[in-house]
């Protein structure tokens, strides 16, 4: 670097960094940026394996400058670039040098945060939800650690974002975003200034993605989790009581199946707890057809059926019939009629097969074509299954005691696997015991959410509220559980 990096009494016109390989500037408006700002921005050009930025404007007197270049700078050939590159400079004889480090973690998981965006803005231009994009930002190693310098002595709000698409602007309800409530009043180097992200819950319900499939099925896609959704087909309105829909668990997505597909367009309303959200019209071409071919799922861990599970199949169309002479079972290559095949009463997609299972048998399922018929008349092709009841030697039981630290308080208590998928969930506000049987053997973690609202889920925070998530915390200590073997724990929950 010519001037040297960290250069006090500044009076160069240009400055030239060199690299050990050919580079290219990427994203420059969006990675690039000087603090304090211009009025004219410095001029990027590249010589070579040289990088000359130019000033056109004369600079401020006894200023301490950063040029910020984000990703701005990546080798020519596989594009990597080089992270978290700042050039600082004084035009007085002495550099603001004030720090501030912290870690970044996941609320949810408690696991370091890689390449977090994090920022700090100044009081007086907090631009958070504006157009304007920080000036002094830094992005997260992989311990989730930051470190922001050569700042000046002022008051900032400081940020961390995990970002989508690099615009260094937040985009709520599809960014991941942390902060510090209280300003920073910035008089000496701060350490320790950590943050946890969250996905924060959109304040405004609003549908994100509608869509007439090629099924013939609607689609909805939310930007909120609703508690107690309600759909109403208000145009054609005769189609609204034979109407036939499907929540996603969280309540995010809808399905929709109408039982008449001649109308020009539809006019569906969303409500929740019987409150209008949105009403959305979708439309249809006069020759549009649709191609439905009926197809199931089970819920099999690959061919194996956990001891104490009930088989499950669950269609993509509502079923109207079925015809049980279609249907055979094979156990061990021999025909058995004693099996059962019932609705789910709660879901028009899914079917019950019940059958007094044995171990050590193959068990082979047909439905034969036709065995099911959805509406709009939709058939099922050949659907075969093979599948054989798990050992209970292979699965054991986690009996767990919890102890709350304070009494009349509500605390979540989730299960996660090893893959950190959810298993289990249960809900705790006093010494309990809880036993988890017919798990596969594996690892297993506990994660404790402080429910202080008592309303049974977890709840984000609030950027513009300045309201933090609810606290989290991840029981450290692995609870494997092996097979044919029931574990013993006592987990104590630390006061918040």
């Amino acid at each position: 670097m010519e001037p040297k990096d960290l250069t006090t009494n500044f009076t160069a016109k240009k400055v030239v960094i060199e690299f050990d390989e050919y580079f290219k500037i990427q994203n420059e408006f969006k990675e690039f940026s000087v603090s304090p700002e211009m009025p004219k921005p410095p001029v990027l050009k590249t010589k070579g394996k040289k990088l000359e930025i130019t000033f056109p404007d004369s600079l401020e007197k006894n200023t301490t400058y950063t040029l910020n270049f984000g990703k701005a700078i990546a080798d020519v050939n596989e594009s990597n670039p080089v992270k978290n590159l700042t050039y600082v400079f004084s035009t007085g004889p002495k550099l603001d040098s004030l720090t501030i480090k912290g870690k970044v973690t996941n609320s949810l998981t408690g696991e370091p945060e890689l390449d977090a965006l994090a920022f700090i803005l100044p009081l007086n231009r907090d631009t958070l939800f504006g157009k304007g994009k920080p000036s002094f930002y830094t992005l997260t190693d992989s311990s989730g650690n930051y470190s922001l310098k050569n700042l000046r002595s002022d008051t900032y709000k400081l940020y961390v974002l995990k970002e989508k698409n690099g615009d260094k602007i937040y985009q709520q309800g599809t960014e991941d975003i942390g902060f510090i409530k209280d300003s920073i009043v910035l008089t000496k180097n701060l350490d320790s200034v950590n943050v946890k992200l969250f996905r924060e819950d959109a304040t405004k319900f609003r549908i994100l993605d509608k869509r007439l499939n090629p099924d013939g099925s609607i689609t909805f896609n939310f930007n909120q989790k609703l508690k107690k959704p309600e759909v109403t087909v208000i145009d054609p309105p005769a189609l609204d009581a034979s109407k036939i829909i499907k929540f996603s668990k969280n309540n995010d997505s809808l399905k929709i199946w109408l039982t008449d597909l001649s109308f020009d367009s539809t006019k569906i309303s969303i409500k929740e707890n019987g409150k209008l959200l949105q009403t959305s019209t979708l439309t249809r071409g006069k020759k549009e057809t649709y191609t439905r071919t009926l197809t199931a799922i089970n819920n099999l861990d690959n061919r194996t059926l956990p001891p104490g599970r009930t088989l499950k199949f669950t269609f993509n169309f509502p079923i109207e019939s079925f015809d049980a002479s279609k249907i055979t079972l094979l156990e061990d290559s021999v025909d058995n009629k004693n099996f059962t095949v019932t609705k789910d009463s709660l879901d028009h997609l899914s079917f019950y097969f019940r059958h007094a299972w044995k171990q050590k048998t193959i068990y082979d399922i047909k439905f034969a074509p036709g065995a099911f018929t959805a509406i709009f008349k939709a058939q099922n092709k050949e659907i075969k299954t093979t599948l054989e009841l798990g050992k209970k030697d292979d699965y054991g039981t986690l009996k767990v005691k919890i102890v709350p630290p304070e009494k009349q308080k509500s605390y979540i208590l989730d299960i996660i696997d090893g893959n950190k998928n959810l298993v289990n969930t249960i809900l705790v506000k006093q010494d309990t015991t809880v036993t988890f049987s017919n798990y596969k053997g594996g690892k297993y973690f506990i994660r404790i959410t402080y429910d202080t609202n008592k309303n049974g889920v977890w709840d984000t925070g609030n950027v513009p509220l300045g309201l933090q998530p609810e606290k989290i915390w991840n029981e450290p200590k692995e609870l494997s559980i092996r097979p044919n073997w029931e574990r013993n724990e006592v987990i104590t929950i630390p006061k918040e």
